[in-house]
């Protein structure tokens, strides 16, 4: 079949073609990326479709959808055809894909190792242009009782409160915690600031007899582990 031009209406494509009536029909495996987000948006400009228009904003992030993903509102806005309801809508659905890939079908019932710590942390942390901090709180068996957020600040570090780290075990009965933290720049080496924080908590904690069993940096494809590096 000849390529379709992309100043085309969708409407005028064959109904086997069009992205709603093809996930539809053929199932939603069958559609490419830039397909899946013409629908989102529904239609184009006046001199593309909205295929068309997802191929090309697709293109300016290399295909990749985390990439799209970090696209803010104006970012998004600049693209011809895209107004504010478009781009919060794919931001939205993004947003969405993001909480659900952080939900999935992992084994929380117990640690054993920094991996099973970046499976379950990374889909959360490993993409967000700020820093967080958060806490992984485990009873003497390593299963997680809770996982928190304990900060969020810019993108040059967080503050991290010892005495409500300190108050939350308690509460919850913990007796280790797993400390985790992003960098947004994507560099794995630990800061000055990271190495203080981690001992600082490892001393407070261990007035109470609860242990800090790593502290990871997680970055979008990988991890640093203090206690896999000997620096706990």
């Amino acid at each position: 079949m000849a390529e379709k031009p992309n100043s085309l209406s969708i409407r005028d494509w064959s109904e086997e073609d069009r992205p709603r009536e093809k996930f539809i029909s053929k199932g939603k495996l069958v559609l490419s990326d830039a397909e899946l987000l013409a629908i989102l948006i529904g239609s184009g400009n006046r001199d593309e479709s909205a295929v068309g228009l997802s191929q090309r904003i697709l293109a300016s992030v290399n295909h990749n959808l985390t990439s799209l993903g970090r696209l803010n509102i104006d970012q998004l806005i600049a693209f011809k055809g895209i107004g504010q309801a478009k781009a919060v809508t794919i931001a939205a659905a993004l947003e969405l894909a993001r909480r659900r890939r952080s939900e999935k079908d992992i084994d929380y019932s117990k640690i054993t190792s920094s991996i099973s710590v970046f499976d379950i942390m990374q889909p959360i942390i490993g993409e967000l242009p700020h820093e967080e901090f958060w806490i992984l709180y485990l009873n003497n068996s390593n299963k997680v009782l809770l996982k928190e957020l304990l900060s969020k600040g810019g993108i040059t570090g967080t503050l991290v409160d010892v005495r409500l780290v300190l108050k939350r075990a308690i509460q919850v009965g913990a007796t280790s915690l797993i400390l985790a933290h992003n960098h947004p720049s994507g560099t794995l080496k630990p800061s000055t600031a990271d190495k203080q924080i981690t001992q600082k908590l490892k001393q407070a904690c261990q007035s109470l007899d609860i242990k800090v069993l790593d502290h990871l940096i997680i970055t979008e494809k990988a991890y640093f582990s203090f206690a896999d590096e000997a620096l706990l």
